[in-house]
């Protein structure tokens, strides 16, 4: 249970930061200079998600000895591109049923509805990042939710084990290992 509350507090640490400085930059484009609202939205979630990869990577998410690297960039920013898609989709509906140039007649409404669509955005990204990440590039033999369970129906370590052996996440990460190119860093 204690590690599973230290990787959601850590996990809301990094999101926080990188809210900021998606926020920060969303309002500098759209809010000075006038910029679309989901092209801002989309520079500004692709700085934050650099951000976010490095510090996710160092700071919440352990390196699983059993997913080659690459597999693990290629899950992160997978799961990126569809939360942008999401963020993208959110924010332009946040303006829908505007003037097409509501950017700049009518700035302030404009500015507070990307705002206001950005948040729900970012709830939702967070969400969808905190489940597929967790579901594909961390370890579950800890299996932090085991904790949550009845003392009368928690698994023992061997049930983890062999529940880790069967799980999806284990094979994708064992296939990466065999199709590492050579030479890549594993």
């Amino acid at each position: 249970m204690k590690t599973l509350i230290a990787q959601l507090v850590k996990f809301g640490l990094v999101g926080v930061v990188a809210l900021v400085i998606d926020m920060g930059i969303l309002n500098l484009l759209v809010g000075f200079f006038h910029m679309h609202n989901v092209l801002a939205g989309s520079i500004s979630f692709l700085v934050s998600l650099l951000f976010n990869y490095v510090a996710s990577m160092r700071y919440v998410f352990t390196h699983r000895e059993d997913m080659a690297r690459w597999m693990e960039m290629a899950v992160f920013f997978a799961s990126a591109a569809i939360g942008l898609v999401i963020n993208d989709a959110i924010i332009w509906m946040s303006t829908f049923g505007m003037n097409r140039d509501a950017m700049l007649t009518q700035h302030t409404q404009y500015w507070i509805r990307t705002n206001i669509g950005k948040l729900i955005a970012t709830v939702v990204v967070a969400v969808w990042n905190f489940i597929i990440r967790k579901w594909l590039l961390d370890d579950k033999r800890t299996n932090a939710m085991n904790v949550l369970r009845p003392s009368s129906r928690r698994l023992t370590q061997q049930e983890m084990d062999e529940r880790w052996e069967r799980s999806f996440a284990h094979r994708l990460g064992e296939w990466s290992l065999t199709h590492t190119p050579q030479g890549w860093p594993r």
